[in-house]
């Protein structure tokens, strides 16, 4: 099987000829089996090269988690194409930037984002297909487009070629496009396969519950899973830690989620009610996630197996595994660990030269596999310093690595913030607070938070004669940012702290924050 499947469209070829009935996606509207996923898609695809779209084109899709996202995926695979997941979270002004980056010839919404997609088409004459999910006054909706498009042989596909592309914060303030393939995402999926490693696969009669956002690898990238395997993919529109537990109850066998959604969703009082002897296994990343909690996840959930899974978006998602067998309910040392590298993944700790560090000493996590991305999109000088000349990637993480290849993440070398399992770069903040008149210098920090792991934190030096009201300048940035991003609290000071060369010295904002815990994440 792993020869046969590469790519999402090869994978529901293949299903759709061994179980056609099986259902392959589902959400609250609709339920599409194998065999009318394969027509479904390649109606998709033919409809999208007849409208105009090239090999290559980026497509956009702005919206919520649906079935109908993960079918233009697969058209997408199938007609050469990129798709763009842009997370609907985001202010005006970013999704404007995404759609410009990308020169997006094609979006999908959903309607209730009418408003902003209207407000920005206006400056993006590269947007020339403007479709509305469902029927709304001032655009063509999805069906009747797809109903009138002129239809036409789609090309050959080739796994190799780029299919997704998620936008990452940029540290210099603008977000990065990680262009990633469709062979980069079943490599993983072969190498479970193939080296049988049980927590990895589901079965046709089985389900993955999809229910992180899909501008993020968590959500994207889950989908393989499911259909690599034969299996239905369930999406939800966003995280209910009660619609969650009902799914579970319902029948869900496999679900992934960040540390924030679990312990809200085992916290939950419905919880107490949920039977999870069917709940097979809970994947869980994409931030740190305390020992206790972890502990009390694995009591509440009986007999359901975790696995940890540490990765990025610029690695296709997972490159290092915590496997069941190394999570005790009464807690040991490897479960402080990010586990250890996936087969047919090579995984380092380097110093400052590049070198491999010995074994215990803290370093830079790199990784070098056909996980990694093609490149940041249209930005080679950020690729080159991501991604060396001998194929290694650099995370940013700093972690030593035990004798057994279990790595442990202590600190992150760069500034990222990961607040409940979103990634926030601090110069991006930094970029729009500056904007308002009032501030005069600033620094982002992320400080510890019991719900969401780490909070961002704005330390701020006003102009001179002015005060700094929080409440309004949070409101002010609200206005401006996506949620998750905006500081949850404001540090007033005079001056800030700085070396020799006058760079900020951000760790000095920080530390202070952070004593008594065990990781500075």
């Amino acid at each position: 099987m792993s020869a046969q499947i590469k790519c999402l469209a090869s994978a529901v070829d293949h299903w759709a000829e061994q179980k056609p009935d099986n259902i392959a996606l589902q959400d609250e509207l609709q339920a599409i089996s194998y065999a009318d996923l394969k027509s479904y898609s390649t109606d998709i695809a033919s409809a999208l090269i007849g409208s105009g779209l090239k090999k290559g084109d980026r497509i956009a899709y702005y919206g919520k988690n649906s079935a109908l996202y993960f079918a233009l995926f697969v058209a997408a695979t199938r007609a050469g194409l990129v798709i763009v997941p842009i997370g609907w979270r985001l202010a005006a002004p970013e999704v404007a930037y995404i759609l410009k980056d990308t020169q997006s010839k094609f979006i999908l919404f959903d309607n209730e984002f009418e408003i902003i997609v209207d407000t920005i088409s206006k400056e993006l004459p590269d947007l020339d297909i403007i479709v509305s999910k469902f029927e709304l006054g001032g655009h063509i909706h999805f069906s009747k487009w797809l109903d009138e498009a002129h239809k036409v042989d789609i090309p050959q596909h080739d796994c190799q070629d780029a299919v997704l592309q998620l936008y990452t914060s940029g540290t210099t303030g603008l977000p990065k496009g990680a262009v990633l393939n469709s062979w980069g995402m079943f490599y993983v999926r072969n190498e479970v396969g193939d080296n049988e490693l049980e927590w990895g696969n589901l079965s046709p009669d089985e389900s993955m519950l999809i229910i992180m956002p899909i501008a993020h690898i968590a959500g994207s990238g889950s989908v393989v899973a499911a259909i690599y395997n034969g299996a239905t993919a369930i999406t939800q529109i966003e995280f209910d830690p009660k619609l969650a537990l009902e799914a579970i109850e319902n029948g869900v066998s496999h679900l992934f989620l960040v540390p924030t959604a679990i312990q809200m969703m085992i916290n939950h009082p419905y919880a107490k009610h949920v039977d999870f002897s069917g709940f097979k296994y809970l994947w869980y990343g994409a931030a740190p996630i305390p020992l206790d909690l972890l502990r009390q996840a694995m009591d509440v959930t009986g007999d359901t197996q975790f696995c940890q899974q540490y990765g990025m978006t610029e690695t296709t998602g997972t490159f290092c595994y915590l496997p069941p067998e190394d999570h005790d309910v009464n807690g040991n040392k490897r479960m402080r660990s990010a586990g250890k590298a996936l087969p047919g993944v090579e995984v380092m700790i380097v110093g400052k030269d590049g070198k491999e560090l010995p074994r215990g000493e803290i370093g830079e996590v790199v990784t070098r596999s056909a996980l990694n991305m093609i490149e940041y999109w249209g930005n080679a000088e950020k690729t080159a310093e991501t991604v060396d000349k001998d194929g290694w990637l650099y995370t940013g993480d700093a972690a030593y690595m035990d004798k057994d290849g279990y790595v442990f993440i202590q600190d992150r070398i760069k500034d990222m913030i990961i607040s409940g399992g979103e990634n926030v770069y601090p110069a991006e903040v930094e970029n729009t607070i500056f904007s308002h008149p009032d501030v005069l210098e600033v620094a982002v920090i992320g400080v510890p938070d019991e719900k969401w792991g780490e909070a961002v934190k704005a330390v701020i030096v006003p102009n001179k004669d002015v005060q700094i009201d929080e409440k309004a300048m949070i409101a002010w940035l609200r206005e401006r940012m996506a949620v998750y991003k905006v500081p949850k609290s404001i540090d007033v000071i005079e001056a800030m702290p700085r070396n020799a060369s006058g760079k900020i010295l951000r760790r000095e904002l920080r530390d202070p924050y952070w004593v008594g815990h065990d990781k500075k994440v």
